[in-house]
């Protein structure tokens, strides 16, 4: 149930890291990708790599003009858009008093504004072609506080209300809306973070891997009755209370 054969998905910061894992883990489900990145060199490295199931388009997602150019860029490719993989994502850290307005905006800029702007990009092509699935990554910090990770965690939040407005709304068009929230993942991104601080209850870190079968599922037909839900996909991280 979950084949992807056919379907035709668009990856945001597809070129490395838990991008390329999604990427990846779509092709070997069948589907055909394409990978949406800034990093060129890297993009159609691994498009490459994939064959003639995946194509690199060139996106910055603050631009809203470059969103209408992937969108049509993966139509062109593949004759279709079925799921959407809201993944692009940066991360700053300062406490409050040291947070600058230049690190607020680019934090929402990317992790919401750009989430908002694939989304708004997809739908009417999805419309005419009678529904797909948008999955928008959003975090652990979209469930709870983090110190230090203002503008982060306050755009993931702002995901996840996003996606559950989205699914309420494009439920009767066909189109599934849902977000997925991943934990401690070993990534270029969290290289710095040393997880034997944190309180993981399956006792390591994830692995880009560990989250990529939960965006195959979503962007799958076993998936096909789930919409406005959240994923936590985080070794158990959340469940429990932490103690000193």
């Amino acid at each position: 149930m979950t084949s992807l054969d056919g379907a035709v998905a668009l990856v945001t910061g597809g070129a490395r890291g838990i991008g390329a894992a999604y990427v990846r883990a779509l092709h070997r489900a069948d589907a055909r990708v394409v990978i949406a990145d800034l990093l060129e060199s890297e993009g159609r490295t691994l498009a490459a790599e994939l064959g003639d199931r995946a194509a690199f388009v060139p996106l910055d997602v603050t631009d809203e003009d470059q969103w209408t150019a992937a969108v049509a860029a993966t139509v062109d490719a593949f004759g279709a858009l079925d799921v959407l993989v809201n993944n692009a994502g940066i991360a700053n850290a300062a406490p409050i008093e040291h947070l600058t307005t230049e690190k607020w905006n680019a934090a929402i800029a990317v992790n919401l504004t750009g989430v908002f702007y694939g989304c708004r990009a997809v739908v009417p092509t999805m419309k005419a072609q009678g529904g797909g699935s948008i999955i928008n990554i959003s975090s652990v910090e979209g469930m709870r506080g983090s110190p230090g990770l203002h503008a982060y965690t306050a755009a993931k939040f702002g995901v996840r209300g996003l996606s559950q407005s989205l699914a309420v709304e494009l439920g009767p068009a066909g189109i599934r809306v849902n977000s997925v929230h991943p934990g401690f993942v070993r990534t270029q991104m969290t290289d710095r973070i040393d997880p034997a601080h944190l309180d993981i209850p399956l006792g390591r870190a994830g692995e880009p891997e560990d989250v990529a079968g939960t965006i195959v599922f979503l962007a799958s037909d076993a998936s096909r009755f789930t919409s406005g839900a959240e994923f936590v996909v985080d070794g158990g991280m959340i469940a429990g209370i932490p103690h000193k």
